[in-house]
């Protein structure tokens, strides 16, 4: 197959944080999803200072950027380390990370979400109130969106590899707020292992009703973004998956993901000889 010409777009801010390390499955993803949640994050705190900045200009004082400190948050999935903007005249107060606020309870999941196709620009909205509070003033919520919006709508469309030896497909759950109902939603992630042993997130999409049509939506996307070839795919009994990663990528195996095969295995097995069976399985795979 003939090698795709590097794209005049380089891969993005995100794609350098999240190559580096060897994906043995989707139980990967955690440290990935993880690296996403620091960069939109401090996408937020940058946009913060920015607003911030402009007030002051407003206001004829003077103030500019000076560097950055560093500040380790405890979220749901783990702790996260950020490196938070400060202003010279050390005016700069971030509200989506308080001086003296360490934990964020639902933080990961907003942020997460947020770069997933499929999201409308209010339910973004929504959590951006929820992350920051009613005391966010309208002009602020509004500059944080549009920067959410630009970063986000970067990554969605960055260019893909040709090929990619192995992409696992699952679904995270997540809440989200519409219309102020609270609503578990599925958030459908493709994690792309590289010829080189890294990989990245492919993409992130929001869909409520699975199935053929939306999954050939999402290879149809791939393919659009650069992917030629899938030579594997990893899935669990997704609905109308093999039929649409067949008619866009007709040489790609479809194979259940390992972790899903130990687990239904084990539903054929007597409560009593689980234990046992279960480390007989581990030597096997």
């Amino acid at each position: 197959m003939a090698r795709r010409k590097k794209p005049v777009i380089p891969d993005g801010v995100l794609d350098q944080v999240l190559a580096g390390r060897v994906v043995r499955s989707m139980s990967d993803a955690d440290a990935l999803l993880g690296d996403m949640k620091k960069a939109l994050a401090e996408r937020l705190l940058n946009a913060e200072l920015d607003h911030h900045l402009d007030g002051e200009a407003v206001a004829g004082r003077p103030n500019c950027r000076n560097g950055y400190g560093q500040k380790t948050v405890l979220t749901d999935g783990g702790r996260v380390r950020l490196d938070i903007p400060r202003d010279r005249a050390g005016t700069f107060d971030p509200q989506l990370i308080a001086r003296y606020r360490r934990r964020f309870p639902g933080f990961d999941e907003r942020i997460i979400s947020m770069y997933a196709r499929g999201m409308s620009v209010r339910e973004i909205q929504g959590h951006l109130l929820e992350i920051y509070g009613v005391e966010a003033s309208p002009d602020l919520i509004s500059v944080i969106t549009d920067a959410v919006l630009d970063e986000v709508a970067a990554w969605q469309n960055r260019p893909l590899e040709a090929v990619y030896p192995v992409v696992f497909f699952d679904a995270l759950r997540v809440k989200i707020r519409d219309e102020s109902v609270v609503r578990n939603k599925a958030v459908h992630i493709a994690l792309g292992v590289r010829a080189d042993g890294t990989k990245e997130v492919l993409g992130l999409w929001i869909e409520q009703n699975e199935g053929t049509k939306f999954w050939l939506r999402v290879m149809n996307e791939l393919r659009h973004r650069g992917v030629e070839d899938v030579l594997l795919a990893v899935v669990d009994g997704l609905k109308g998956f093999p039929g649409a990663i067949r008619a866009v990528f007709p040489e790609a195996l479809v194979q259940t993901c390992i972790v899903h095969l130990l687990r239904h295995s084990l539903d054929f097995v007597a409560w009593k000889d689980r234990r046992s069976v279960a480390t007989a399985l581990k030597d096997i795979y």
